[in-house]
């Protein structure tokens, strides 16, 4: 894993030469806290999206990123693993049965850290612009924490990568990042059911970031595709 001081660099280089190509309009910014444990919920159109993130957010965002991506070898491997360890991705590995919950555990060490963690509650990306139903992952993390959870609503980002594509676009795409006010879960579910708290908490998570966005509700789960 990268050194906090190899990350500080890549971090100082990375987002201002993304913004300088895709300059995305970014709405509701402050309402990120500057410190503490917070989760970072947002619906999700494009791989990019990862990217765009941590890009626009003034403090350090992780999000989980395919294991494959960290264990290339020479001069492109090492490139690819250094843009995503810069971006403050950690490695998970999707194909292994458990990764699930191992992925939770990572995250919850993560905001035991006092860290951000970014987390998409549909859990792949949405090859249509429907907004999918959201998993209650989100809401175990936050009841489970307390930290607040912090919706964000990306518009136009499949433009940047749409599914499929190799790599993402150069130049001006026209992308919002919008972010809305943070959800705060202390003491809130207090008494209520486990399963039935995780899914008021994750179905008001996801009603705030289609309030951010305006996409169609699909009202099912999305599934990923096995070839994703």
């Amino acid at each position: 894993m990268m050194s906090p001081m190899l990350y500080t660099v890549a971090h100082g280089v990375i987002p201002p030469v993304a913004r300088a190509v895709w300059r995305p309009k970014v709405e509701g910014l402050h309402h990120v806290p500057t410190s503490g444990p917070v989760i970072v919920a947002s619906n999700h159109l494009s791989f990019f999206d990862s990217v765009v993130i941590p890009v626009v957010v003034p403090r350090k965002v992780v999000f989980l990123a395919k294991s494959d991506y960290f264990t290339g070898t020479g001069v492109k491997g090492t490139l690819v693993r250094a843009w995503f360890e810069g971006l403050g991705m950690l490695p998970v590995d999707r194909d292994d049965t458990k990764a699930a919950i191992a992925s939770l555990d990572t995250a919850l060490e993560v905001l035991g850290k006092g860290e951000a963690f970014g987390i998409y509650p549909e859990g792949t990306r949405s090859r249509d612009g429907r907004l999918y139903r959201g998993r209650t992952g989100v809401a175990h993390l936050a009841l489970t924490s307390g930290a607040p959870v912090v919706p964000v609503g990306l518009i136009g980002t499949e433009d940047i990568q749409p599914v499929g594509a190799n790599r993402p676009r150069l130049g001006r795409v026209d992308v919002t990042v919008r972010v809305g006010e943070p959800i705060q879960v202390a003491g809130e579910y207090d008494g209520v059911p486990t399963g039935r708290a995780r899914r008021e908490l994750t179905d008001r998570i996801m009603a705030a970031i289609a309030g951010l966005t305006g996409q169609e509700s699909a009202g099912v789960y999305n599934e990923r595709p096995a070839d994703a």
